[in-house]
C-alpha cells in the first residue's frame, strides 16, 4: 500500500490543499472522482432513484426539528450577514480584516446553515407526503462540518457526499441497504481498495436524548466501510422512522422509516491512490464497476 506524504506527487495527479481543510481538484483525480460519482449514480438507477441537487444552504429551523445543534453544536458552520443598518456598515469598514480575520460587527440572525449531509434535504424537501409505496432518491452535495484538524481528502471542513435514499417500510428500507451493501462491495471489489465493515462510532444524527423519546424510538444504526485503520469512506445507514416522524412522512397511516447510503468522495480518492500509487494508469478504470440494474429488485 502506497505511502501518500509526498505532497508533490499529489499534486502531479491534481490535488491541490487549502489550510482551512478544503481540497481543490483537478487533473488525473478530478477525473477519478467525476468516474466514482458515476458509478454511485449508478446504482441510484438501478434503483429508479430521482435525482435532486440542492443548494448548499439548509434551513435552520429544519435542522433544529432534528435537534442538530444541541447534538452536533461543534460541527456546525454558519453563513452570516452584516445587519445592514448604515452605522454598523461603517462600523465593519473602518477595519474589516485583521491579521487575515475578518472582524464582524453585528450580524443578521442566521437563518440558513452550510449542508452538513446531503440527505437531509430530501426529507425536507418532501415533508409531508403520504407514500403508497418505497421511494428513492439520491443527491450530491457540498457539505460542511468543522472538525479539531483536518487532512487533504481524508478529514476537510468542505467535502464532496453523494447520498441514496430509501423512504418507505422498515422492510423494504432493510432491503434497500441490504442490497446497496453488496452493491458497495461489487464496487470496492473492482476498485481492489480492502475495507473492514465496522459499526459506526459516530452517529449519522443524535436523536432527543430525553428518556421519554428514547422510550417510543430505537437508536439508528451506522455501518461504515473503513479503510485502513480510521478512514470511513462509505456508510450505510438505518433511520428507523425519525425522518418519518420529524418530518410527517407516512404510510400506512404511520411515520415512514428511511435509510441512506452515503460516499465521500475525497475519501474514496485517498483510498484508491493509497492502494494503487500515483500512476493513475495503474488505477481502476471503473467503467464496469456499477452493480447492474437486474441485481435489484424492482422498486
Amino acid at each position: 500500500m502506497t505511502q501518500i506524504s509526498d505532497s508533490a506527487a499529489w499534486q502531479s495527479i491534481g490535488l491541490g490543499w487549502q489550510p482551512s481543510g478544503q481540497a481543490v481538484l483537478s487533473g488525473a483525480l478530478l477525473e477519478l472522482a467525476d468516474r466514482l460519482d458515476r458509478c454511485f449514480v449508478a446504482m441510484a438507477g438501478a434503483w429508479g432513484a430521482r435525482e435532486f441537487r440542492f443548494p448548499a444552504f439548509v434551513s435552520a429551523a429544519e435542522l433544529h426539528r432534528l435537534d442538530y445543534f444541541r447534538s452536533f453544536p461543534h460541527l456546525v458552520t454558519f453563513p452570516v450577514c452584516l445587519d445592514p443598518d448604515e452605522p454598523n456598515l461603517e462600523r465593519f469598514t473602518g477595519e474589516p480584516v485583521t491579521g487575515g480575520a475578518v472582524a464582524l460587527t453585528a450580524i443578521e440572525p442566521v437563518r440558513e446553515v452550510l449542508t452538513p449531509a446531503a440527505c437531509y434535504h430530501i426529507y425536507i424537501h418532501e415533508q409531508g407526503r403520504v407514500f403508497e409505496r418505497a421511494q428513492h432518491y439520491t443527491t450530491r452535495n457540498t457539505c460542511f462540518r468543522r472538525e479539531r484538524y483536518y487532512a487533504p481528502l481524508r478529514r476537510q471542513w468542505g467535502f464532496t457526499m453523494r447520498e441514496i435514499v430509501c423512504v418507505g417500510t422498515l422492510d423494504e428500507v432493510k432491503q434497500f441497504l441490504a442490497t446497496c451493501r453488496g452493491q458497495v462491495e461489487a464496487l470496492l471489489a473492482a476498485t481492489g481498495v480492502p475495507v473492514a465493515w465496522t459499526a459506526a462510532t459516530d452517529p449519522f444524527f443524535q436523536p432527543a436524548r430525553s428518556a421519554q423519546y428514547l422510550a417510543q424510538r430505537v437508536n439508528p444504526t451506522k455501518t461504515e466501510a473503513v479503510f485502513g485503520d480510521d478512514l470511513a469512506i462509505a456508510s450505510v445507514n438505518l433511520h428507523q422512522d425519525h425522518f418519518g416522524h420529524t418530518f410527517d412522512l407516512s404510510r400506512d397511516g404511520a411515520p415512514s422509516f428511511s435509510g441512506c447510503v452515503a460516499f465521500g468522495i475525497e475519501r474514496w480518492l485517498h483510498a484508491i491512490v493509497a492502494t494503487h500509487g500515483f500512476n493513475p494508469a495503474r488505477w481502476p478504470s471503473l467503467a464496469r464497476a456499477a452493480a447492474p440494474a437486474d441485481q435489484v429488485a424492482s422498486p
